[in-house]
């Protein structure tokens, strides 16, 4: 039975997506214009919340984009993209994942929303600015991260890097250019020599 995966581009769904390219995994990918909820409403058909990503597989309906490309690396495994409970970054692999999202990314989200996405009259400078601080603040813990290491856990890319990297991509699109302090920028220059990366970031 084929994966398929609900996609806009450079959306959250960016992360399932890299995760299958990295992993050679076979998939349908509907690609829509964001956001969905607006532009293609039958996909609430699919997914009544209208967010992306959306990943169906036989019976299973996923819409979370961290915990989607967790099931895929332990569902379709085993993958060196996986940090395996008895390793000893297990601990720290979780918590990346869990921060990619709910720490890192959700500052963003607000940004986009009152700079870009709210009609004019409703945008709102103030929360955007805010929030675009709240992000670079909470970014510290991955320029601390990258001092010494290459990836953020277990001497190897992991999805922890692909969830991570994904709030630098909407970062940059949304002129957060600041947050490529030095061991950020060294860190996200070498992921995007990756092959999946650029495949999926283009898509």
């Amino acid at each position: 039975m084929t994966i398929t995966l609900y996609h806009c581009t450079r959306a959250r769904s960016m992360r399932p997506l890299w995760t299958l390219l990295e992993m050679g995994l076979a998939y349908e990918l509907v690609t829509m214009p964001f956001p969905p909820r607006f532009t293609t409403r039958e996909y609430l058909k699919v997914n009544p919340l209208g967010t992306i990503p959306c990943l169906v597989d036989g019976d299973l309906n996923m819409t979370e984009s961290a915990g989607i490309c967790q099931y895929l690396v332990e569902r379709y495994g085993p993958s060196d993209l996986a940090v395996r409970p008895e390793e000893p970054d297990y601990g720290s692999y979780l918590n990346w994942l869990h921060r990619s999202d709910a720490t890192l990314t959700f500052p963003l989200t607000l940004v986009l929303r009152y700079s870009r996405l709210e009609p004019e009259e409703r945008r709102n400078p103030q929360v955007a600015g805010d929030y675009r601080k709240w992000f670079l603040a909470r970014m510290r813990c991955v320029e601390t991260a990258t001092a010494e290491r290459q990836y953020l856990c277990a001497d190897r890319f992991t999805i922890a890097d692909i969830c991570v990297s994904y709030a630098l991509v909407l970062a940059e699109s949304l002129g957060v250019e600041e947050v490529l302090t030095p061991n950020i920028a060294r860190y996200f220059a070498a992921i995007r020599q990756r092959p999946a990366y650029q495949q999926a970031f283009a898509t």
